[in-house]
């Protein structure tokens, strides 16, 4: 293993561990703005997967680009659907006109 391997898994641990201990800290009431910073962030995502995976040559890039993309792009569906799910619970139900 080279040098550069091992400082660049050192800094995915700590990316790991320090997202872990960012996002179990985060209150309640921030975790809907939460979901809308991360979706835009996971669009980030899948826009440089495509790029990378369409400039890339070896098979090794293309399929990291292309699990990248799919994780990415579970994250940004997942957190639509779960974001208008919160929204809904706010909005006030039609009253009864028969009482």
């Amino acid at each position: 293993m080279t040098a550069e391997l091992i400082a660049s898994f050192t800094i995915f641990a700590l990316a790991v561990f320090l997202g872990f201990e960012l996002i179990s800290r985060v209150p309640t009431l921030l975790h809907t703005p939460l979901m809308s910073g991360t979706n835009a962030i996971s669009g980030i995502i899948v826009v440089g997967a495509i790029l990378v995976g369409g400039a890339s040559d070896g098979l090794l890039e293309r399929s990291l680009a292309f699990v990248a993309l799919v994780f990415a792009a579970v994250n940004v569906v997942g957190g639509y659907l779960v974001t208008d799910r919160m929204l809904e619970m706010f909005k006030r139900q039609p009253e009864d006109p028969d009482g």
